[in-house]
């Protein structure tokens, strides 16, 4: 039986290891540096490169106006089926459906062209609805509600690796410096014939680089993940993580800021226009309480994500899967079937649907 060693264990490590484990044909190891682990005690300073703990982790509607766009459209649909079939069969999962609200200042065409037709029909966002300007914040131009998921991504990961290691998976706790030093380890399954370069990171790739982004972890509950682009190019928004995960309030997006240290008045900052825009979410008592700010680093590429085979020695192959910014959740079972796809086309097996 042919071994499989995925390399990273967030989100599309994760993914991609389950899907490969679904086809029943390769022996899967998971080699990672980083693990999930619970909110409580995970270090956000220590593992701040470790981005799945970090992300919003929710499903937003991107009307996709090129190729690449449309690639990402498709992997985000598939996503969310996987993701309703997981909250039916595994509601322990981390997954929540809900309503996802966008609010933007000064819409592009994309988005001044949509329909509630074409968006249900062309796009497939199902509940999709145009707000009227009543239902609009105040500087709110353009808005819309659609149906959409939201992750507690530390349950979430964690079930994951439980549910991947519970079918056979076995996981290898190592720092990596290269991934081709992977096809000389020892293994009890045996030798390494491809390798899933799930890392996150390029291994210099020169076109990959950071976005920082600070967000806020407040207790107030949430009832919709919330969307306002601003016309300044900044964002609010609020992403619940529920399963007493509390929500996020975001957040910024700085390319090339490895600064990992929280900023208290860009926490303010947070906090205030999120409560002028969605004021709900201060409840009863008028006021967020907060439990921690975080700091966290997207590996994002120019050019957008790489997913393609590398042949690197013989009969040897590296599949690369990274750079995919801040929508690692969105689009990550997308992600995983083409991964999936590119595996089976280098080993000459044909595909199945997923039995997740």
């Amino acid at each position: 039986m042919p071994h499989i060693v995925v390399l990273g264990a967030g989100v599309i490590g994760l993914s991609s290891a389950l899907r490969i484990q679904s086809e029943g044909e390769h022996a899967v190891t998971v080699v990672a540096r980083d693990f999930p682990a619970g909110s409580e005690t995970v270090d956000a300073r220590d593992q701040i490169n470790y981005t799945s703990p970090w992300g919003g982790a929710h499903n937003r509607l991107v009307p996709p106006t090129t190729p690449t766009e449309a690639r990402e459209h498709a992997m985000s649909l598939r996503t969310f089926d996987h993701m309703r079939a997981v909250r039916h069969r595994h509601p322990e999962a981390g997954v929540t459906f809900m309503k996802g609200i966008e609010y933007l200042e000064a819409p592009g065409e994309a988005y001044r062209a949509l329909t509630e037709e074409k968006a249900r029909k062309e796009l497939g966002m199902q509940g999709f609805r145009l707000l009227p300007s009543g239902e609009l914040p105040q500087g709110v131009t353009w808005g819309c509600e659609y149906d959409t998921w939201c992750v507690n991504p530390m349950v979430y990961c964690s079930y994951l690796l439980r549910r991947f290691a519970i079918l056979g998976g076995k996981v290898l706790r190592r720092e990596v410096r290269d991934p081709r030093e992977i096809f000389d380890w020892k293994f009890d399954v045996g030798p390494v014939s491809t390798v899933i370069n799930a890392s996150g990171n390029g291994f210099g790739d020169e076109n990959m680089f950071i976005t920082r982004g600070q967000t806020c972890l407040v207790a107030n509950p949430c009832a919709a993940t919330v969307t306002r682009q601003n016309a300044d190019g900044s964002w609010t928004f609020s992403v619940p993580r529920n399963f007493d995960g509390g929500t996020i309030i975001g957040g910024t997006k700085e390319p090339h800021n490895w600064d990992p240290n929280p900023s208290p008045e860009v926490r303010e900052e947070l906090l205030r226009k999120f409560a002028a825009t969605y004021p709900q979410i201060l409840g009863a008592e008028g006021k967020f309480t907060v439990m921690k700010d975080i700091v966290g680093r997207r590996p994002t590429r120019k050019g957008g994500m790489r997913l393609e085979a590398e042949k690197v020695d013989g009969s040897k192959r590296i599949i690369h899967a990274y750079g995919l910014g801040g929508r690692g959740y969105e689009l990550s079972w997308g992600v995983a079937d083409e991964v999936a796809g590119l595996l089976a086309g280098h080993s000459g097996s044909r595909l199945s649907n997923s039995k997740l």
